[in-house]
């Protein structure tokens, strides 16, 4: 499954410049609904009085809920391969990469709770295929940045090699969700920076070369 998403999609990213500021505002007024009253609140209505708008004044920025939805995931998985680029593409160790790519994501929903909720929430999966689509691409803008630094790992011998890459970032990113899940139900209760922190140390202690 990934490795068909990664050949599909992992090259591609939207370009944030299109979004106007009005629209921005737009998506984090929709975040703020999504963060307090989940997607069923999430209404044109709703959405409308939040920003002073009147329904018809809001259309003009966007057709459709589902729009708003997808552009504020858009300009998430653009938004993420903007801020991974520089790690990624730096010349530290793998381990020291692989910390910093996950630090900086914590760091990032940290800042901006109701990205989670868009990204996290099991009733936007039934909302499209487009939004499906979206998600997606969140998960192959990921997979682009995190798969060179597991494959240079395990080329090093810092990263085991007893299962295959595809494998081991099934395991990584599998782990790093459950912690995201955990903290979105937990309606952003706890530090997600510290017990992301020790969700790093423990998945380095396990994917880390042995010999």
């Amino acid at each position: 499954m990934f490795t068909n998403l990664s050949k599909s999609t992992m090259t591609k990213t939207t370009d944030i410049a299109h979004i106007s500021e009005r629209q921005m505002e737009i998506i984090e007024a929709a975040g703020k609904i999504l963060s307090e009253s989940g997607v069923s609140g999430l209404t044109i209505k709703n959405l409308a009085a939040e920003m002073g708008f009147t329904e018809p004044a809001l259309y003009r920025h966007f057709k459709s809920k589902e729009d708003i939805i997808i552009a504020m995931l858009e300009y998430l998985a653009a938004d993420i391969d903007k801020r991974l680029i520089p790690i990624t593409s730096s010349n530290h160790t793998p381990e020291y990469k692989f910390k910093q790519l996950f630090t900086e994501q914590f760091r990032f929903f940290s800042a901006h709770p109701h990205f989670a909720v868009a990204v996290f929430s099991d009733g936007l999966l039934e909302e499209s295929n487009r939004i499906n689509q979206s998600i997606l691409k969140i998960m192959a803008t990921k997979m682009k940045h995190l798969m060179p630094i597991i494959m240079e790992g395990q080329q090093r011998g810092t990263f085991t090699n007893e299962i295959t890459t595809e494998e081991l970032i099934h395991v990584v990113m599998a782990s790093f969700r459950l912690q995201m899940f955990k903290w979105r139900l937990a309606h952003f209760k706890y530090d997600i920076t510290r017990h992301g922190e020790n969700t790093i140390q423990s998945v380095l202690t396990l994917i880390k070369s042995k010999k």
